[in-house]
């Protein structure tokens, strides 16, 4: 009697453990982390989840507008720095996310030619030898000028050199952000192509993973054509107003 109760026992509570076990299989799925990720995308407007290369060329024409409107109205010198700025904020913001979260492994040049990689390297090389030409051949310009100017008093000569070193850092910083453009610009080529919304890229699935529709701004923003205009584009419109208003001050 003791081991048949023994068993009516166990099979009980084995029957009660399915039971629980299903009651528990039915209760609802709780969908708030879902409901969440696409309350977190809603805000984002239709018109800009469907067409963010158009929204990104938009704004870089107002601001591109506002660079030469203040060339026109004569603001400070410094301004047209940040108007550059602001008007490749998106594509630079969304390039700068993009990069950041590809891993250099997703763009090996697997389908890069021999002669492709050396005569990449062949015009970097060319390239630095001009700026060094070019450094060389200014770096006596200004030697001979200070000299002549100055005369030999070594510390006006020396005060001069460090006034003139001061002003050429916009120029340099200027030349450092473009080339900084241009590289980028090249990798989003081979990590994303022209397209505006790219069917197939090399930026990680895990990218926004259940953000489908802050992912495709980001991306559509991250266009290497974009940044080129936005970035490099703007830079040369802002040195080249600058220049045609000297030029014009300098013949009047």
């Amino acid at each position: 009697m003791t081991e048949g109760g023994g068993d009516a026992r166990a099979t009980a509570a084995a029957v009660d453990d399915i039971a629980e076990a299903a009651s528990t299989m039915a209760e609802p799925v709780d969908e708030t982390p879902a409901t969440n990720k696409a309350e977190r995308d809603a805000w984002l407007p239709r018109w800009l989840v469907a067409h963010p290369l158009y929204a990104g060329w938009a704004w870089t024409v107002v601001w591109a507008g506002l660079i030469v409107l203040d060339e026109v109205v004569d603001l400070a010198g410094w301004t047209w720095y940040l108007l550059v700025l602001v008007a490749a904020l998106p594509t630079l913001m969304s390039t700068l996310v993009v990069l950041h979260a590809t891993p250099r492994s997703h763009l090996r040049a697997v389908d890069a030619t021999v002669l492709g990689h050396f005569f990449v390297r062949f015009l970097a090389l060319v390239a630095a030898f001009m700026v060094w030409a070019a450094s060389v051949v200014m770096s006596a310009s200004i030697s001979t000028t200070v000299q002549s100017v100055i005369g030999d008093s070594e510390k006006e000569v020396t005060a001069l050199g460090f006034n003139l070193m001061l002003a050429a850092v916009p120029l340099v910083l200027s030349i450092l952000w473009m080339a900084f453009i241009v590289r980028c610009a090249w990798f989003l080529r081979r990590l994303r192509g022209w397209r505006q919304v790219p069917v197939k890229t090399r930026v990680p699935k895990k990218f926004l993973k259940g953000r489908p529709r802050l992912k495709r701004v980001v991306v559509g923003l991250a266009h290497p054509g974009l940044l080129l205009v936005a970035g490099l584009g703007t830079s040369l419109l802002a040195l080249f107003v600058d220049a045609v208003e000297l030029t014009l001050n300098v013949l009047g």
